[in-house]
């Protein structure tokens, strides 16, 4: 055999050989496909997503479906005609959570209708069930329409804590937190909004509603949640803490929320040193509108976030804010400054407060006095707007120095007292001190304790460091909160500003202690209950993952601070206020226990 007959023998045996191999590769694909098909078809297919599901189900199932609480749920079916009603949502923390609702003639039923629903829901697309809710109904109650409208018309906005069922069987069903995160209830004039509900139904995949119902089924559950770190919390069924986890707030866990909460707004500081002002979370919609008081006392509290953990890319982003803030301070011809609110073209008494106390607060922690001179001349445009024979202040000058308004708001009063005394600091210079004095003499005769301010309450605990022995300084602190207890401690919403206005006053009052003054007739034990009583209500307006999963755009606010009967607001100034309170506590949380503090 010649060589190139060889040659094209072994090319012809290779290709053989290639062929049998293609061959047989094929035949293993083909093989294996029907495997998996196979597979699928008698064992069913388990996407990852599904896989995480069920495992956070699996742990919520555990704590749920223990006897004792199966038992207690299992009693009395409050499903209506469906029986048992078990609800699941699942959030990826981009966008509103999907809520799924099983029925039926017992609990283990209903979960296992609820459970399908979701893994059907899961196996149509490559959706992260981060965080996972199960929420079984426990009681519930029928209500004709005119009786609907009266109870949520009588409802603080945002406060009806009722889902509602629009059928019998359960087959539209909403959480409480469902109808208040979509806007569903209609607090103006009482019942449902029905185009916001067909709204929210067919955004969730559901059919509209062409009629509302005559008779609504309203219920409550008990929920829990299983966290992105596989950990399960039982939720609240007390009113005002329905639905949220309980907490015990010590030191450690207030200063987390502080450290949470001020991550939220070091997020919100763009490039020119401007705050994003706020958010409505519902559908994620801006607040446009911009504030440079607020801005000043929120760059304050990030400030005092800095004290607990200096952090050098939270110090350059103070520093972008105060360069914002700086660049609305005028100054007139005599040198005296003022902090300008450019869009109403005003001059206010309390901007120009705060940004005193925020720029001496940072010269203190950064240790310079990078912005003495800033701070002596607003301060001496404080003096300008007050008539120092009286303590009395003018709250607002037009943008060229003249007056505009007498009174605006009592809390510049006392945020300007507060700069007053935080200069005597800074200069040593009797004149902001005299001045201080002065306004608080105005204050004590004309009792500004009706006002509640915790401006006020700051103003009084910084005077008391310079004016040791004035008796009646240390009266007035303490009376700021005494004659207001029962109210801060009956407030139903989370009002961020009282915790403030007490541990204010807890520190004047620790001060007295130490000097051995008498505090007559202040009562210590109902004062500190009610700072317990206010640092748990403050969580009911903190965006923890049971409530954020219900707006549009969860990881945006989470973690973060809002006032819920404002459309679950959330603004710096809100954060701030939650912030400084929570940071006094966690300051002198070691003293308050020693005093007698209950640890919940």
């Amino acid at each position: 055999m010649s060589r190139q007959q060889r040659k094209k023998k072994t090319a012809k045996s290779q290709l053989l050989r290639q062929h049998k191999e293609r061959m047989f590769i094929c035949c293993a694909a083909i093989l294996l496909v029907m495997a998996v098909c196979l597979f699928v078809r008698f064992f069913g297919w388990i996407s990852p997503n599904t896989a995480v599901f069920r495992k956070k189900l699996a742990l919520l199932e555990r704590q749920i479906m223990t006897e004792e609480t199966a038992e207690a749920l299992g009693k009395s079916p409050a499903g209506g005609q469906a029986g048992h009603a078990v609800f699941i949502s699942v959030c990826n923390t981009a966008e509103r959570a999907s809520v799924f609702c099983g029925t039926g003639k017992d609990l283990r039923a209903a979960w296992k209708d609820a459970e399908a629903q979701t893994e059907k829901f899961l196996k149509k697309g490559n959706y992260d069930p981060v965080w996972v809710k199960v929420d079984v109904a426990e009681s519930s109650d029928t209500l004709q329409t005119e009786e609907l409208v009266r109870e949520v018309k009588r409802a603080r906005h945002e406060f009806c804590r009722y889902g509602i069922a629009f059928d019998r069987s359960f087959q539209t069903a909403l959480l409480e937190a469902e109808l208040n995160g979509a806007k569903i209830y209609e607090y103006e004039n009482g019942g449902i909004d029905k185009k916001a509900l067909n709204s929210y139904l067919k955004k969730s995949g559901r059919n509209a509603l062409e009629e509302l119902p005559e008779i609504y089924t309203i219920f409550q559950c008990r929920g829990w949640i299983c966290d992105e770190n596989n950990q399960v919390f039982p939720l609240s069924t007390d009113a005002l803490d329905y639905g949220r986890r309980t907490e015990t707030v010590d030191a450690e866990y207030a200063k987390e929320l502080i450290m949470n909460a001020s991550a939220f707004l070091v997020d919100q500081i763009q490039e020119d040193g401007s705050f994003l002002y706020g958010i409505y979370p519902r559908f994620d919609n801006n607040i446009d509108n911009y504030n440079i008081v607020r801005h000043a006392s929120t760059l304050w509290s990030l400030i005092c976030r800095y004290r607990l953990e200096p952090d050098e890319h939270l110090a350059e982003k103070i520093e972008r804010s105060i360069g914002f803030m700086l660049d609305y301070v005028i100054y007139d011809s005599d040198g005296r400054a003022w902090l300008y609110e450019e869009k109403d073209e005003e001059i206010k008494l309390g901007g120009c407060g705060v940004a005193v106390v925020a720029l001496t607060e940072y010269m203190e922690v950064f240790q310079n006095d990078k912005y003495k001179e800033i701070c002596c001349a607003l301060g001496r445009g404080i003096l300008q707007m007050m008539d120092p024979i009286s303590g009395k202040y003018y709250h607002v000058f037009h943008g060229d120095f003249t007056r505009k308004e007498e009174f605006r708001t009592v809390y510049y009063d006392g945020e300007a007292t507060f700069a007053l005394c935080r200069l005597y600091s800074l200069t040593g210079e009797e004149i902001w001190l005299d001045a201080a004095q002065s306004a608080v003499e105005h204050f004590i005769k004309e009792d500004y304790s009706r006002y509640k301010d915790h401006w006020v309450a700051y103003s009084m605990n910084e005077i008391t460091k310079h004016i040791t022995d004035n008796k009646a300084y240390y009266d007035f602190a303490l009376k700021n909160a005494q004659v207001n207890l029962q109210q801060i401690r009956e407030r139903d919403t989370t009002y961020h500003t009282y915790l403030e206005l007490l541990m204010a006053t807890f520190e004047v009052y620790d001060r007295m202690i130490e000097k051995g003054m008498d505090a007559g007739d202040f009562d210590r034990q109902s004062f500190l209950d009610t700072i317990a009583v206010r640092v748990n209500r403050q969580l009911n307006g903190y965006f923890y993952p049971e409530y954020a999963m219900y707006m549009k755009n969860p990881q945006r606010i989470r973690n973060t601070f809002m006032v819920r009967h404002d459309g679950y607001r959330v603004r710096i100034d809100d954060v701030q206020h939650n912030i400084g309170g929570y940071y006094l506590y966690y300051k002198n949380y070691d003293k308050l226990v020693s005093y007698g503090l209950s640890k919940n």
